[in-house]
C-alpha cells in the first residue's frame, strides 16, 4: 500500500510500504477514505523528530471503511463506515472508566513516561503507524472506533478523530459560565471550532490570531477578532474588550508553533540539527517552546478564571509566570483530549441540519494521499490561505 512516511527534518514522503495485517483479536483494519493534516503533525518536522524513525507512518486523523475485524470485535463488522480517534484506550481500565481515555493504563506507553499510545507519533507514544496511508490497523478496535451514518460527507464526520473532540474538551476546560466571555489564542483549526462550540453555546467569543484569512474566517461565524500582529501584550486588548477584566476563560489553541517567540522559535529550529542521542535528552530536560500563545492566554483571563491548553507543547523546563498566576487565582487545564468521552455529546451537534459547525467547509486544501508532502509544506507555511488539508488515498 502507499503511505506517507517520515524520511528526516521537514521531509516526508509517499513510499510504497507492505499493507497491516490483524495481529491481535482486538484489531481491527480499516480501508482509509480520508485523513487529515494536523497542527501537531507538523511538530513532527522540527522539534520532536528525533523520536521519529525513517519510514514512520505519519497521521492521526483518520476515517474509512472496514476491512476485516479480529476475533473479539463483535461492534463493528465489514463494510462499517468509521472515524478512527487518535488515541488509541481499551475502554474499560481503571481510567478509561473515569473518562481519562488519553492516560488509557493498557495502551500507556510506560516505558516513556507517557499516557495512551497514539496513531503515526513517535517512540515516545508507542510508534503505531499512523493513518496517512491507504489502510490502516486499528489496535483496540473493541472499543475505540466510532461508527457513523453512510450518506453523508466524510468531512462531517473526520473532525471527530481529533480535532473536534480536542476543541470541544478545550472549551469544557476553559469553564466560562453561560453568557460569558472566553478568548481563543490561535484561529487554525482546533480554534475555529473552539470559537465555533462556543457561538453555539451562547459565549461571547473573541479569537486572537495574525493571519488575516484565519481572522476573516472567524468573523464569518459571528466571532470578535484581534490581529495581534504587532501587540506587545494581546492580553490588554481582551482586557479593553471586557471592561478591564479580562475574559472568563482563555483558550491556547497553538502550541509550541506559537509565533512571537523567536529565541524559543531558533531553540526548536536548532534541535533540529543536533544528533538525536544529544537532542532526545535536551528535549526531555529543558523548555524548547514558543509560549508567546500561552502567555497570552494567562495575560488575558480575569481574576479567578481558567486558562485552558490544547495546544501541544512539548518541552520540560519552560519559564512560567507564577507569580502572576498565583497572584490572579487561575485555574489551568489541559491535556490530551479524551475523545470518546465526549462523543455523546458532540454527535447530536454534528448531525443538526446546516452543518452548525461548519465541519464540511472548514478544510481549505483537499488532496491526494500521493501529494501529502507538498500539503504538509503549505500546511506549516500557512500559504494559499491554507487553514486545513485533508488527503484521499
Amino acid at each position: 500500500m502507499k503511505a506517507l512516511t517520515w524520511q528526516g527534518k521537514n521531509d516526508v514522503q509517499v513510499r510504497e510500504v507492505p499493507d497491516p495485517r490483524i495481529q491481535e483479536s482486538t484489531d481491527a483494519i480499516i480501508q482509509v477514505t480520508s485523513t487529515a493534516i494536523c497542527g501537531s503533525d507538523l511538530h513532527l518536522y522540527e522539534v520532536l523528530g528525533p523520536f521519529l524513525s525513517r519510514g514512520d507512518i505519519l497521521g492521526h486523523e483518520t476515517m474509512g471503511v472496514v476491512q476485516e475485524v479480529g476475533s473479539d470485535v463483535h461492534d463493528i463488522a465489514v463494510g462499517d463506515r468509521v472515524v478512527i480517534p487518535f488515541n488509541i484506550s481499551c475502554g474499560s481500565c481503571w481510567m478509561c472508566t473515569r473518562g481519562l481515555m488519553a492516560a488509557c493504563e493498557t495502551t500507556q506507553v510506560r516505558q516513556q513516561g507517557k499516557g495512551a499510545a497514539l496513531f503515526g507519533y513517535t517512540e515516545l507514544y508507542g510508534s503505531v503507524p499512523g493513518g496517512q496511508a491507504e489502510l490502516l490497523r486499528v489496535p483496540q478496535a473493541h472499543y475505540g472506533p466510532i461508527k457513523v451514518p453512510d450518506g453523508v460527507a466524510d468531512e462531517r464526520f473526520l473532525y471527530l478523530s481529533d480535532i473536534l473532540p480536542t476543541a470541544w474538551q478545550g472549551v469544557e476546560y476553559a469553564e466560562v459560565p453561560p453568557g460569558g466571555t472566553l478568548a481563543v489564542f490561535g484561529l487554525g483549526p482546533v480554534g475555529q471550532l473552539a470559537c465555533r462550540i462556543g457561538v453555539h453555546r451562547g459565549l461571547r467569543v473573541i479569537g486572537l490570531d495574525l493571519v488575516p484569512e484565519r481572522l476573516a474566517l472567524a468573523q464569518q461565524y459571528g466571532i470578535e477578532t484581534i490581529d495581534i500582529t504587532g501587540l506587545d501584550d494581546p492580553g490588554q486588548a481582551v482586557r479593553d474588550l471586557t471592561e478591564g477584566r479580562g475574559a472568563d476563560g482563555t483558550l491556547d489553541a497553538v502550541g509550541m508553533e506559537a509565533h512571537g517567540s523567536p529565541v524559543f522559535g531558533g531553540a526548536i529550529k536548532a534541535v533540529g540539527f543536533i544528533p538525536d542521542t544529544l537532542a532526545k535528552p535536551l528535549i526531555k530536560k529543558v523548555g524548547v517552546d514558543r509560549l508567546a500563545a500561552l502567555m497570552g492566554a494567562i495575560s488575558a483571563v480575569r481574576r479567578g478564571g481558567s486558562v485552558s491548553i490544547s495546544g501541544v507543547y512539548g518541552g520540560m523546563a519552560d519559564p512560567m509566570p507564577m507569580m502572576d498566576m498565583f497572584d490572579k487565582g487561575i485555574s489551568l487545564r489541559m491535556g490530551q483530549c479524551h475523545v470518546k468521552r465526549w462523543i455523546g455529546e458532540i454527535l447530536p451537534v454534528v448531525m443538526e441540519d446546516g452543518d452548525v459547525l461548519g465541519l464540511e467547509t472548514l478544510a481549505t486544501h483537499r488532496m491526494p494521499l500521493t501529494e501529502a508532502a507538498a500539503g504538509y509544506d503549505l500546511f506549516q507555511k500557512k500559504a494559499d490561505g491554507c487553514v486545513k488539508v485533508v488527503l484521499k488515498p
